[in-house]
């Protein structure tokens, strides 16, 4: 049995099992290899498969529901209740679960990269691979913090674990069961790894705005000249592509929390979507699928010549790689850098109207966030080209256990302590909606983003769009430079017809006032009068 700083036994965990402490990355492969957890590729990375899951169970999540949390949890379809005598029947059945494994795997982390918002998280998993995946996604502390380590937090993991709906208040014999008041995370029935790594963030999430440190679901970057910009944006937005600059030093790609005194990540790994990854498009990330250590979820693998297949979509399209943020060349050392001086909200408006960049007043910069929009192109029905608004509050609605207006106002109240520039960014079509316009040219995204982060934006004419309110270039030197037309700055000149693009501009902003009537009551006049307002037909 393995010694631990501060043993499971202090915790009221009994086990018989044979303790796995704080292995390094080699011990924990070797053993995941030895328990028929996983395989070698070909270049030396693991390959795992999580069998029935391969995303998060968000259905089968739940959150106490006690004096603690009732009046500070947003209730509601994303944090569902659990009762305290369903959790503790919960927990007394795991624990006796965990008490007859023959073998457990014990990792004492951090979340978060600033030591003085740090927490203290102790993983206890039923599996190898689960515990290298955990040590690799969350901030490893060195080895006198580990000789001295006592855990504040704990996540117990086991896949093998099956939950009795009636005795336990939940939905099937899979559960994700938080509770804030006994600092535990219960994790059954479900071998998909990231449901660890966003635990540590919905837990950071609540606890961090109590602090005044606003959490966030975004990627940061630091440039040469000292200042970070942070990145927001759903899914095929570009957070991590457009954040992985060569000629800027990445913070972190997902999480990330910002203090007074810096942007941190909450994070010292990486887990990238691996679902087409060519090592022309992406070659950090590609290089990272040949490195030891790296961990390779249901991506396809030739048995005979243990060769990856990134397109094979076979198992999922949410195949992932894990791999720690060192793996990544240019990295911030110490995961953190100086509190923003840019704000970027990335949207891909598959509706064709929004400008491809407009710069944003505070108060344009909370209803924004707090609408979290983005357009995902129609389904793969024949004739249907309409796109459909998909709005994600804080770009993280998933995450959040606090209403969205704790995070709102935290972002208002950072940008205005620091005189951070905010930005929307459409990085989705131009010259009409998807079906009839084209997507925006990456090279005129990356053109507009360098004069923002180089400050070149200062001395630009900017005009008022007439739907949404907000500033937008009327001339950026940097597009001519590009050898792009200025032309795509103005939306409604793209289109080949005026009165089509009005139309469909009208319909996108009634859809963001339908939608942000939820907030209307918890934020201040300055924030509703940030509210698009549509031209008269």
């Amino acid at each position: 049995m393995t010694s631990l700083a501060h043993p499971l036994s202090a915790q009221n965990l009994a086990t018989r099992a044979t303790i796995h402490a704080n292995l390094g990355t080699p011990a924990l492969v070797e053993h995941a290899l030895a328990r028929g957890e996983g395989k070698l590729t070909r270049d030396g990375a693991l390959l795992v498969e999580t069998g029935k899951f391969t995303g998060r169970s968000v259905k089968d999540k739940f959150i106490v529901r006690d004096a603690a949390t009732e009046d500070t949890i947003n209730w509601g379809a994303i944090n569902q209740p659990m009762s305290p005598e369903h959790f503790a029947a919960l927990k007394a059945d795991f624990l006796d679960h965990l008490e007859g494994q023959d073998e457990i795997y014990v990792a004492d982390l951090f979340g978060g990269s600033q030591p003085e918002y740090r927490v203290n998280v102790r993983v206890v998993t039923q599996m190898a691979w689960h515990n290298l995946f955990v040590r690799t996604l969350l901030v490893r502390p060195v080895a006198d913090e580990v000789a001295s380590f006592a855990p504040e937090y704990t996540i117990i993991n086991l896949p093998s674990f099956k939950a009795d709906p009636e005795r336990h208040g939940c939905r099937s014999d899979t559960v994700i069961a938080v509770s804030f008041t006994e600092k535990l995370i219960l994790i059954g029935n479900t071998e998909y790894s990231g449901e660890m790594k966003k635990g540590v963030f919905g837990l950071l999430n609540y606890l961090l705005p109590a602090q005044g440190v606003m959490p966030m679901h975004c990627s940061a970057n630091i440039g040469a000249d000292g200042k970070s910009a942070i990145f927001f944006g759903l899914s095929g937005t570009g957070k991590t592509t457009l954040s992985a600059d060569a000629s800027r030093t990445l913070i972190g790609d997902d999480e990330h929390g910002w203090s007074d005194t810096a942007v941190f990540n909450f994070e010292g790994g990486c887990y990238a979507k691996m679902i087409n990854l060519s090592e022309e498009g992406e070659p950090e990330i590609y290089a990272t699928t040949k490195m030891f250590g790296t961990i390779l979820e249901n991506v396809a693998m030739d048995e005979a010549s243990r060769e990856l297949d990134f397109t094979d979509s076979s198992k999922t399209e949410n195949t992932r790689g894990a791999y720690p943020i060192e793996s990544i060349p240019n990295t911030s050392e110490k995961n953190l850098g100086p509190a923003p001086s840019n704000v970027i909200m990335l949207t891909a408006d598959a509706f064709g109207v929004l400008p491809p960049i407009a710069r944003l007043t505070a108060d344009q910069a909370m209803y924004y966030f707090l609408s979290g929009y983005t357009a995902k192109v129609a389904g793969t029905e024949i004739g249907v080209t309409e796109p459909e608004a998909t709005f994600s509050t804080c770009f993280g609605a998933a995450f959040m256990p606090r209403h969205p207006s704790v995070y709102g106002n935290l972002l208002k109240e950072r940008i205005g302590k620091g005189g951070a520039q905010c930005w929307l960014v459409n990085t989705g079509w131009t010259g009409g909606k998807y079906g009839t316009g084209s997507r925006m040219p990456i090279k005129a995204t990356r053109a507009l983003l360098n004069a923002v982060l180089d400050g070149k934006m200062d001395s630009v004419e900017f005009r008022k769009d007439p739907n949404f309110g907000f500033d937008v270039p009327v001339f950026v030197p940097a597009l001519a430079e590009a050898g792009l037309d200025q032309t795509i700055l103005d939306p409604r000149s793209t289109w080949a017809d005026g009165a089509e693009y009005d139309a469909t501009a009208r319909k996108l902003v009634q859809l963001f006032i339908d939608n942000f009537a939820q907030f209307a009551e918890h934020v201040d006049e300055g924030v509703r009068q940030a509210a698009p307002a549509p031209v008269a037909a």
